[in-house]
């Protein structure tokens, strides 16, 4: 949508097009509107207004239709998204947020300067119009390479050798909406007016490009008929943005065509992500059903749908497995449920219960191995949400794992009711997305969003994967995503 404006900017004279908001819940999104007035001739035509034509010639008239059908088109794509984005903010404690390239712009206009004070206008305010930027906000944030490292994007001011009085000795607005501040202790600082006006974004906003955020397409068992998937043989530098792509949108992406004779290939997959994250059982791990491990995970019976690692204060981010062979045996389907999907669910069923699960805090161990007992430093709900922006954030739900529930033990009765509700959705049948995997078919998944679980198997299988921390692999999809300037350029947003 962004690219089709732009592009109608700059092949459209001004008097040609009218910039209008979209009814669609945000200020990201204008259709453009191409004016054609026509008058009827005798036989009752219509043709064109010689006017516009001598304004922009056939040619350019032609361009300007073409391009604004092509705009809403994109509208009306974008429209059929947020209306799935309404009916989830009616459901989820937050508001699920669509993925669009963050533009200040949208939230923020003109930027002024009076008295020795920096203004910008915030056009989504519906009261006081403008919103003053504190000096020492400015002078701290200063971008030049005196003050911020040109490669690593650290800080090279000390901010708190600022004058708490420092103030605004001159300043220039160049033709470019640069605002260049000459400051009383003799630094000069340049801002440009998109830095300047990405202060007045709301915190959903904000968190597009800091959160790594992506429009969120839900999945239930239908999803068996097009997983998402992608190929190990792609060799492409952007392979494995695709990878993450995928799994930032739907929870879960299968790798097609992964050498399966050793774990060496799939290790190598899963560190062309980012690093492999070790715990008390390991980095990568290559296993069987022998219990090498204390934990049910390496025995043959059923496991019903959970996430892992609930008992670390920062669960696991990504999980990885890969079939390698199973032998002399049959069984061992693995299962998939969204989360997400499923807490939606809940609200819509038992909005209470929804608020039960959301604000309870619940403990969780590990203490199967010799000498160790690890528990998160506090408890946490099942359904986590971010403070910032209200949206959903992690499920954490491993009864296996579960120890104290934070409640009153007269009314922790409430608790066990609404995990209830929650156990039976998650079991419905419409929600269980189930795969057997085969050698060669690598599963990554986000173990914030999406539960797995197995059935019961016999014979003898042999599988590897490991886990990856969330704060990486959201690094490497922001990098590919928005790229390292846009990344980067919004480390003053907050």
């Amino acid at each position: 949508m962004y690219a089709a404006r732009a592009l109608l900017r700059s092949r459209l004279a001004p008097p040609s097009t009218v910039a209008k908001p979209c009814k669609s819940p945000t200020s990201a999104c204008y259709q453009v509107f191409v004016r054609h007035t026509s008058t009827s001739t005798q036989d009752g035509s219509q043709s064109k207004t010689p006017a516009l034509d001598d304004l922009l010639g056939a040619e350019q008239v032609g361009k300007a239709k073409t391009l604004s059908r092509e705009v809403g088109r994109l509208s009306r794509e974008l429209d059929a998204v947020y209306s799935r984005q309404r009916g989830l903010n009616r459901v989820l404690k937050g508001p699920l947020t669509v993925r669009r390239v963050a533009r200040a712009r949208e939230w923020g206009g003109r930027v002024s300067v009076r008295d020795g004070r920096v203004f910008v206008e915030n056009k989504a305010l519906s009261g006081e119009a403008e919103r003053e930027i504190p000096k020492i906000w400015l002078r701290d944030n200063c971008q030049c390479g005196g003050c911020v490292h040109e490669t690593t994007r650290q800080r090279l001011l000390d901010t708190f050798s600022i004058p708490s009085d420092i103030s605004i000795k001159s300043h220039s607005l160049n033709t470019n909406n640069v605002l260049s501040i000459e400051w009383s202790d003799g630094h000069t600082s340049e801002f440009t007016s998109q830095f300047l006006t990405s202060t007045v974004k709301p915190d959903h906003d904000k968190a597009i490009i800091r959160q790594g955020l992506k429009n969120v397409s839900l999945f239930d068992a239908s999803i068996a008929s097009s997983p998402p998937r992608h190929t190990y043989t792609d060799e492409r530098p952007t392979a494995i943005h695709t990878i993450l792509s995928k799994i930032r949108q739907h929870g879960f992406c299968y790798i097609d065509n992964t050498p399966h004779s050793t774990p060496t290939e799939t290790e190598t997959l899963l560190r062309r992500i980012s690093f492999i994250r070790e715990t008390h059982y390991g980095a990568f791990y290559d296993f069987t059903a022998d219990l090498a491990s204390q934990d049910t995970a390496y025995t043959n019976i059923a496991l019903e749908a959970h996430t892992d690692t609930t008992y670390f204060s920062d669960p696991a981010g990504l999980q990885a497995f890969h079939l390698l062979s199973h032998t002399e045996g049959s069984g061992g389907a693995s299962l998939l449920v969204d989360g997400f999907k499923v807490a939606a669910d809940l609200q819509v069923a038992d909005p209470q219960a929804y608020h039960v699960l959301a604000t309870v805090n619940v403990h969780a161990h590990a203490s199967g191995n010799d000498g160790i007992s690890i528990q998160p430093y506090r408890g946490f709900p099942v359904l986590e949400h971010d403070p910032a922006t209200g949206a959903l954030l992690r499920v954490r739900w491993n009864t296996a794992d579960r120890a104290g529930v934070e409640m009153p033990i007269e009314t922790v009765g409430t608790w066990y009711e609404a995990a209830r509700k929650f156990d039976a959705l998650l079991k419905e049948k419409r929600n269980e997305y189930w795969e057997q995997l085969t050698p060669g078919r690598v599963l990554i998944f986000d173990n914030w969003r999406v539960l797995h679980g197995r059935s019961a198997f016999t014979g003898k299988r042999r599988i590897c994967g490991g886990y990856v921390n969330r704060d990486d692999w959201i690094s490497r999809f922001k990098m590919g995503e928005f790229g390292r300037e846009g990344v980067l350029g919004a480390l003053a947003e907050g």
